[in-house]
């Protein structure tokens, strides 16, 4: 494996994660909204773009694994791209693969933002959902006995016809 493969493999990595953020952006509309329909097909394609990432990524580790195992580094799980990039020879390649995995790693992280604020807004809508739910419900009444009915130890307070503080 060459380090441009390794390179052209993050780029695509890149692209689907940007792709996955627009439909983040689009989702945190769709949440507030409320169009349960559209959210539904939104976390079909969500979905579709997991897997392609998914298979992207263990081509990448496969990648990077070859890569080091041609340079004759041993292997002690999964092998990083900061490891490839501190064998790398070539300068330039070097850079290259510098400059995408740190944009990479910024889409990531905005990535991980706008889905902890989707979170967050699905979260609040189902509060108020079950808010308004109990709103409307009717409280039951209590129907189990306590402690006290339970062992027979009702007693009415008395009503004392003396009044102390006259």
């Amino acid at each position: 494996m060459s380090v441009q493969s390794i390179i052209t493999i993050l780029e695509r990595l890149e692209k689907l994660h940007k792709s996955l953020l627009e439909l983040s952006y689009q989702k945190t509309e769709i949440v507030k909204k409320g169009d349960m329909a559209e959210l539904d097909n939104m976390l079909k394609n969500e979905q579709s773009h997991v897997a392609a990432i998914e298979t992207l990524e263990k081509q990448r580790q496969q990648a990077v694994s070859e890569y080091l195992t041609g340079k004759g580094i041993s292997q002690a799980g999964k092998q990083a791209i900061a490891d490839v990039i501190e064998v790398v020879e070539n300068e330039e390649e070097r850079t290259q693969l510098q400059d995408v995995r740190n944009r990479l790693m910024l889409v990531v992280d905005d990535l991980r933002k706008q889905n902890e604020l989707n979170q967050k807004l699905v979260f609040q809508s189902l509060q108020f959902v079950n808010m308004t739910l109990d709103l409307l419900r009717p409280k039951p009444d209590q129907i189990n006995y306590s402690g006290k009915e339970a062992r027979g130890d009702n007693t009415v307070q008395k009503k004392s016809y003396f009044d102390s503080q006259a």
